[in-house]
């Protein structure tokens, strides 16, 4: 009978996460990475091949190292090219096989079959979700979880039986969760924390004979040991990345009290979105300087938690495991080490809500002892809750069939959102509106007059769109001035420059982003035109064929038609 009902839960899973989610395989790509990470990645869209799998092992983009995400793009691309209904079902696929793992684990672990199977359920069809799921360019997301969920899985299996290959197994899983995306850096800590509940191995060792005792904790802090190691060197490669990827957002740094004050803020804000998840948005600006009042308080409330979790260790053990779960899953994407310039994000919740999950689903239930009105009220509330929880979800899922969608829904729900005109810029640029395009650039630098990334986009609007090549010199001046490292910004210089027939200077500026960038396409191609048209096929075939290895074959195309390169 029970395995009857492993079936049906696992069916229940499945479906319930089509239902809420299927609706993304009819949206599109949106304008906000998915460019960098699929559309223009020329890399990606070359598909699979030697070249591809060794850029996709050494490339250091947007400030990231995860090679198998590369490499599931580029199989995205082999299978689907430019439908995004299929990039978009591979992430929900992604997403079910991590939402599998958790249920099968925590059924192993625990032995409690309908609280894993909500605890599942929840996690699953929380709105918290859209954004890793039904972001193409959150590949990186989904993948990871999908490897972290299967390995913690698989330590379930270790313990049970100490067997070297299951032990490898998590291990493998643990490198591929890391080479997906750094972010289960923490899972070392998260098996400590499960070793304690719900498996039960320190109670075990704590309780054995004082001979023993040592080794025995010797024995469980030991088998974490590459885990750790892997966790460092996952650590420093990021770190290393983070400041060699080429990130405009890099230069955007607040105080370290200010950084602190946010993660304080931040802990408490995620806890109210896992209640009350309305009014997600893809972006949140920080909002600096932080309310002093409001730092008191959510201060209060997370020292307040973390007392009385320890204190009820013995009695409630799930309470602790999750609330430190959630707390030290968070860690390194709560703004301690700032990378990005938005205070929070959805799909930073992805892992740490498992923590506050588990704390629901076995604590509520101590609140009603008596199993009939458990039986009658928490179960039907519990399917009220899911059935809640995937409307909302069905509903944000919406708001990302596109660019412009995404970010007027961003606009309505958040204030002083800089990034979101800043996008809705861009997609109307694509759609050839040009004033709004640049009223949206306009507003974007009023809101962050710093903002180099709207500086340039209104440059580039300026020059491709409007030919109006002197304003577009005077806005990629303004983006390199506030980031001397952006690499497009002297790339679309020069191709202004080139328009008003300044030719040396935009020679200069193409070798200034081939300097930043040695494997730069645009720049060589770009450069290779200019030069090509000028007659000099001595210094613009070989950037020609350059720019054509690094799959941007434009000006070697031209120049053979008109007989000027081979």
């Amino acid at each position: 009978m029970k395995k009857r009902y492993n079936y049906l839960i696992i069916i229940f899973l499945i479906v319930a996460s089509f239902a809420a989610f299927g609706r993304i395989t009819g949206n599109d790509f949106i304008n906000f990475d998915d460019p960098i990470y699929i559309t223009d990645n020329n890399h990606i869209k070359s598909g699979i091949n030697p070249g591809s799998i060794k850029w996709a092992f050494s490339a250091f983009v947007s400030s990231n190292w995860h090679p198998l995400t590369w490499l599931s793009h580029m199989l995205d691309w082999n299978l689907f090219a430019t439908n995004a209904s299929g990039h978009h079902l591979v992430n929900l696929l992604l997403h079910i096989g991590s939402v599998l793992f958790l249920f099968f684990f925590l059924n192993r672990a625990t032995k409690s079959l309908w609280s894993s199977a909500f605890a599942a359920a929840f996690f699953a069809l929380h709105p918290l979700r859209v954004e890793s799921v039904a972001w193409a360019a959150e590949r990186k997301d989904v993948l990871s979880m999908f490897f972290g969920m299967a390995s913690i899985y698989v330590y379930a299996l270790y313990v049970e039986n100490y067997k070297l290959p299951r032990y490898f197994f998590c291990l493998i899983l643990f490198i591929l969760s890391l080479m997906s995306k750094p972010i289960l850096v923490t899972l070392p800590f998260v098996l400590l924390l499960l070793d304690y509940w719900p498996l039960g191995r320190w109670q075990r060792a704590l309780s054995s004979p004082a001979e023993s005792r040592f080794k025995i904790t010797g024995r469980l802090v030991w088998e974490k040991a590459p885990f750790i190691f892997l966790t460092i060197g996952s650590s420093i490669m990021t770190f290393w990345a983070q400041n060699n990827g080429g990130s405009v957002a890099s230069l955007e740094h607040l105080p370290f009290p200010a950084r602190v004050v946010n993660a304080i803020l931040s802990y408490v804000s995620y806890l109210g979105k896992i209640f009350w998840p309305v009014d997600l948005a893809v972006f949140y600006p920080y909002e600096y300087p932080f309310p002093f009042w409001q730092t008191l308080v959510f201060c209060f409330i997370l020292i307040g938690i973390t007392i009385f979790v320890i204190y009820a260790l013995k009695k409630l053990p799930f309470l602790f495991v999750g609330w430190f779960w959630y707390l030290g899953t968070l860690i390194p994407v709560i703004g301690l080490v700032q990378v990005g310039r938005q205070a929070m994000a959805d799909r930073y919740t992805y892992l740490p809500s498992i923590g506050i999950v588990i704390m629901l689903v076995w604590g509520i239930p101590l609140l009603f002892p008596r199993a009939n009105i458990r039986k009658n009220i928490l179960f039907p509330a519990g399917l009220a809750v899911l059935a809640i929880l995937a409307v909302l979800t069905w509903q944000q899922c919406g708001y990302w069939k596109n660019s412009i969608d995404l970010f007027n829904h961003a606009l309505r729900v958040t204030k002083k959102n800089y990034q979101a005109y800043n996008n809705l810029g861009n997609a109307y640029a694509k759609l050839g509106q040009y004033q709004r395009t640049i009223a949206d650039y306009n507003e974007a630098i009023r809101l962050k007059p710093d903002y180099a990334e709207a500086y340039y986009n209104r440059g580039t609007a300026y020059g491709k769109l409007l030919g109006q090549y002197q304003k577009a010199i005077e806005d990629f001046n303004k983006a390199i001035g506030l980031n001397p490292n952006y690499i497009k910004a002297y790339n679309n210089r020069g191709l202004s420059y080139d328009k008003l027939g300044q030719y040396h200077l935009a020679i200069g500026n193409f070798n200034e982003a081939i300097l930043l960038q040695p494997d730069y396409a645009d720049a060589f191609n770009n450069r290779a035109a200019v030069y090509l048209n000028q007659g000099n096929g001595v210094s613009g075939c070989p950037d020609a064929q350059k720019a054509c290895e690094l799959k941007n074959c434009a000006a070697l195309k031209e120049a053979r038609s008109k007989g000027l390169c081979r």
